[in-house]
Formats: C-alpha cells, sequence, structure tokens
C-alpha cells in the first residue's frame, strides 16, 4: 500500500527554467561569456547549482576561484529572482491535494540548495507537504539515497510504502539507489526516452495520470 510519494522539485512540481536560465545567463553577461537558450539549460540543470555553474562557466574560467565566482554570483541573482517567472505545472495542485485527501504523506528531495528549497514550495504549495529537502552541506547530492533515507526516517515510512516523483535519469537513479519503485513524469526537463532508459516503473503525462498512478 502507497503510504508517501516523495517528489523531486525543478521539472516535476515547478516549471523553474526561465529562472534558472536568467540566472545563469546574468553570470554570463557579467562576465562576457557566451549566454544560453532555456532549451540549452534544460539539459544542464539536475545535478545541483555547482554542476550547473561548471556547465555554463567556459573551460578557461573553470578554476577552483572561478567556480566558486561563478556559484556565488548565480546564488545571489536568483536568490532575488527565484519567483520571478515560477510556476507549478498544470494540475498539480489538484494532485497534491488528492493525495493528501488519500493519506498520503508527501516531501520533496531536490538537488537544489536548501536555502531555496522550502521558501519556492511554501510559497507556491503552502504547508502541503510534511518534509521539504534541499541539498545541504556535506551531505551528497542525488543520485546518492542518503537524503531519501533522511526523509523515510522522517516520515516514518519503509522502502516499500514509498515512491519518488521525478523527471530525469537522476530521479529515477535516485529512487532505484534507495530501494524505491520511480514514477517518471514527461512533462519536465528531460523526455520519455530518458526515463524510460533509467527504468523507471511509471510514466506519468499530465497531473491527472500521475494522480491516476498513484492513487490506483
Amino acid at each position: 500500500m502507497l503510504k508517501a510519494a516523495i517528489f523531486d522539485l525543478d521539472g516535476t512540481l515547478l516549471n523553474t527554467l526561465d529562472d534558472l536560465t536568467d540566472a545563469a545567463n546574468h553570470v554570463c553577461a557579467q562576465n562576457g561569456w557566451p549566454t544560453f537558450t532555456s532549451g540549452e539549460i534544460r539539459h544542464m540543470v539536475g545535478n545541483g547549482i555547482p554542476k550547473l555553474a561548471e556547465r555554463f562557466t567556459p573551460e578557461r574560467a573553470r578554476t577552483p576561484e572561478g567556480m566558486a565566482e561563478s556559484v556565488r554570483r548565480f546564488m545571489e541573482y536568483y536568490d532575488a529572482h527565484k519567483m520571478d517567472k515560477t510556476a507549478p505545472y498544470p494540475g498539480m495542485l489538484e494532485a497534491l491535494a488528492a493525495f493528501r485527501k488519500a493519506g498520503i504523506k508527501l516531501a520533496v528531495f531536490s538537488n537544489k540548495a536548501d536555502d531555496f528549497c522550502p521558501a519556492l514550495v511554501r510559497h507556491y504549495f503552502g504547508d502541503v507537504f510534511d518534509a521539504v529537502r534541499g541539498k545541504r552541506e556535506g551531505i551528497p547530492a542525488k543520485p546518492d539515497p542518503a537524503g531519501v533515507f533522511a526523509l523515510l526516517s522522517a516520515l516514518g515510512v519503509s522502502e516499500a510504502e514509498t515512491i519518488y516523483v521525478g523527471d530525469s535519469d537522476v530521479d529515477v537513479l535516485t529512487g532505484h539507489n534507495a530501494g524505491l519503485r520511480v514514477c517518471g513524469v514527461t512533462w519536465g526537463f528531460r523526455d520519455r526516452e530518458e526515463l524510460m532508459c533509467a527504468g523507471a516503473e511509471l510514466l506519468a503525462d499530465d497531473a491527472k495520470g500521475l494522480t491516476a498512478l498513484l492513487l490506483n
């Protein structure tokens, strides 16, 4: 019986792509580097802000000092603009309400810095989630399962009672590394083929489909 669902954030619950793109391009423009389209940034996200910064920073500037400055500038700009264009995906608020009504515990686990996750989740979803966890200092990023195990303990549920929901191969690997089934969502930053190749047990094309899969 399904007792809990753990959700990725970017590309799964929230469409954050334009705000992430603007923050990355702000850093690039400040440094006179080439900028990127949202389609290009789409394939750079998913492994945390340091990895995103590494991907948009030209190779010649990827010194330890240069990378630290790229991350600092990105986080400063993103913190001020993280809600400019971000929005929940269609039907997600209704889906989460249906899960809560069914007694399913809900959590968020993201590679986004933990400094940002609680504020974003609270702003767009109120108190619907029982726990929210971003990338924390000293804890490995996804697909390492350490953060999932911490959430399972906080929620008081087992691996067999929990499903992981995400939009990328990183999310599928995260769920599987923790011994969870995974539902991939095809509306996010990656495509159906990536999710299938990674081994997602279930696939949802919209929030109504996700609701049907999890409640049935």
